[in-house]
């Protein structure tokens, strides 16, 4: 079964029925009553949606983030722990004068 996607707008219909009875029993006209609860639907439907919106990325991330770290931890033989690191931006390049000062003809000024 798919999960429904439209929680928004049953939280807006609802919204609007209830803005509905309270324009009622304050004794509104029907034009004020249906312009009210159209604006009461537009602004809780997209409170509801962004609410939901933002839960479900929060939930994704902490997934993606479980999933990450149960990946790497996982991996038997791999200790990033006691791997030495080289900082490899200081060698020269293959074919690299070391003379030029470390920089390559296109770098720097054209001048």
């Amino acid at each position: 079964m798919a999960k429904f996607r439209g929680l928004h707008v049953v939280a807006g219909i609802a919204a609007m029925m209830v803005a509905a009875v309270l324009g009622s029993a304050m004794k509104l006209n029907n034009t004020s009553i249906v312009m009210s609860s159209c604006v009461v639907f537009v602004a809780v439907a997209m409170w509801t949606d962004s609410a939901l919106t933002r839960r479900r990325r929060e939930a994704l991330t902490l997934q993606q983030a479980a999933s990450l770290k149960q990946a790497t931890s996982l991996e038997p033989g791999r200790d990033t722990a006691s791997t030495p690191h080289q900082d490899i931006s200081h060698q020269p390049q293959a074919g690299q004068d070391e003379s030029s000062g470390g920089q390559s003809k296109h770098e720097g000024n054209a001048a």
